[in-house]
Formats: C-alpha cells, structure tokens, sequence
C-alpha cells in the first residue's frame, strides 16, 4: 500500500529534520545517516522511506550502495510556501519592537 504523505508531517519530525540537515551538504547512504542516530536502523530506514515518499529525499543507487541527496526542487517548494508567513511575522515583529522603542523612550 502507497500512503500520500503530507510534507509538513514529515518535517514535523525532528528525527527527519535531523536527516535533511545531515544530507543538506553531502549526499549518503542510509548506514551513514543512521550512525548518526541512537535509533535502531529500521527506524531510520523508515523515516528515509517518508522523506523519499514526500520528494524531499531523492535515492541515487551506486553500485549495490543507495545514496539519499536532498530533493532541492521540493525544498524550494516548501520554502516559497513558508516565506509569506516569515515575512508576515517579521512584519509584526518589526512594528512591536518599534513600538517598544517609543514606549521605553516614554
């Protein structure tokens, strides 16, 4: 059975933002990703095989090695998505302080 997998679900995981910052540099394989971890491998295995399944992850196979690279298409997704409620909060974030800055100078 193929579950849809929502891509906030996923990264609401830290284990899984944990991976995506681990691959973000360099490509690699699930035994690598997982020597990062205090988890049992399957678990980690699991959490690529969501990454993977909400095209954040991409597997590139070498030789009998499976390589996980970031899915930067999909990251820019997700960030163009994300940004007009960064830039909605920094707004608001802005005024309060500016008003701060008038009320301390009171």
């Amino acid at each position: 059975m193929n579950l849809r997998r929502d891509v906030f679900q996923a990264i609401a995981d830290p284990t899984r933002r944990a991976i995506l910052l681990l691959v973000a540099s360099q490509s690699m394989t699930a035994g690598a990703i997982a020597s990062n971890f205090d988890t049992a491998r399957p678990t980690v295995s699991k959490h690529l095989q969501i990454l993977t399944e909400c095209e954040l992850l991409k597997q590139e196979q070498n030789g009998r090695e499976v390589y996980y690279h970031i899915n930067a298409k999909k990251m820019k997704e997700v960030a163009d998505f994300i940004e007009p409620f960064r830039k909605m909060w920094e707004d608001r974030f802005n005024k309060l302080e500016t008003i701060m800055k008038k009320y301390k100078g009171k």
